[in-house]
Parts: structure tokens; sequence; C-alpha cells
């Protein structure tokens, strides 16, 4: 079971990682949109800009789906919770949390729940 000293590490962590990551999804939604408002001058400038307009809101979704989870990991923290596993109820090892700390299933319940939604 993880200490209050390491929980607050990992809180500490998951904080700076969600100030990353919104600065990043800001920087990419206006990068997009600046991406939307080039001038394209032929076929070529439109295909480039529209490819890296796709790759960046790939990018910014990836990134929502991270940043609820690390808001679902703060609210766990908040409540008690954090570090139990949403499945079996038991302890998640701390490697794995220094590891992903936003995890909320210990690494068998993991394996079920990946070849569950896969």
């Amino acid at each position: 079971m993880a200490s209050n000293k390491q929980i607050n590490e990992l809180k500490e962590i998951l904080e700076q990682r969600k100030e990353t990551i919104e600065s990043n999804i800001q920087d990419s939604i206006d990068n997009i949109s600046k991406l939307n408002d080039c001038d394209c001058k032929d076929d070529l400038d439109f295909a480039e800009a529209s490819s890296d307009s796709f790759t960046s809101g790939v990018i910014v979704k990836q990134q929502q789906q991270e940043l609820k989870e690390i808001e679902e990991a703060l609210d766990r923290i908040k409540k008690g919770t954090y570090g139990v596993c949403e499945m079996c109820d038991e302890m998640i090892a701390l490697g794995r949390l220094k590891a992903k700390p936003f995890a909320k299933f210990c690494t068998d319940c993991r394996e079920i729940h990946e070849h569950n939604n896969h």
C-alpha cells in the first residue's frame, strides 16, 4: 500500500502532467485553427494542411482521454480510494502507480479489462 508521502508525490506528478496536457491541447487547438485559416495556394498545400490538422486532432483526442484519466485519479485521491483496483478492490502495486499514476486497475485486472474491451 502506498504511504501518504508516496501518494502526495504521485499527486504532484499527476498535477504536473495535467498542466502539461492542458497546455498541449490548447497549443494543438490553436495550430488546428491556424491550419484551417491558411491560404492554400494549390492542392498540395491543401493536402498538407489537411493532414497536419487531422494529425493534431488525433493527438488532441488522445491527450483529452489521458487528461480525463488524470482528473479521475486526482478525484480518487480526494476520496481516499486512490491505489485501489476498481475491479477487484485490491491495492495496485506501487511500481504500477509510479509507471502509470492514473492506473485504476491492478496488473491482473488490467489484462482482463483489455482482453474484454478489444
